[in-house]
């Protein structure tokens, strides 16, 4: 399985912290609530693998909204600064539009949330499974 290198570059750390989320247990005050689900990278779809990459890259996005700052209205991703979460989208096939799947990512630990409803529910990506 490859690992994206920004997760490989956090080693350790990166497990440990999937442990914990993924076990239940709660690493710190802003670990992922209860109602967020977790997904193993492998099992996402290969759209989101591309997305993914591209985030590594920088870009370019197929989409002018792909990294715009995402507000957690729906307060189901732990509580941050208005600016700590972007969105990017991952492309549907068949959609007429953007389509409903989205990668979130959080700036600070580098998670990467899994949404294929529009933000109904989310799944933070474990990259160690």
């Amino acid at each position: 399985m490859r690992i994206p290198p920004r997760i490989a570059a956090l080693g350790g750390l990166v497990a440990l912290t999937s442990t914990l989320l993924v076990g239940g247990i709660s690493a710190s005050a802003t670990a992922a609530p209860a109602a967020v689900g977790s997904i193993c990278y492998g099992s996402l779809p290969s759209q989101a693998h591309h997305t993914l990459d591209l985030i590594e890259a920088g870009g370019p996005f197929p989409y002018s909204q792909d990294g715009a700052v995402f507000q957690n209205r729906e307060h189901l991703l732990p509580s941050q600064s208005s600016s700590y979460y972007h969105e990017y989208t991952v492309v549907t096939p068949g959609s007429p539009d953007r389509g409903a799947r989205r990668i979130i990512t959080g700036k600070k630990s580098n998670e990467d949330y899994y949404t294929a409803d529009h933000y109904a529910s989310f799944k933070l990506v474990n990259y160690s499974c």
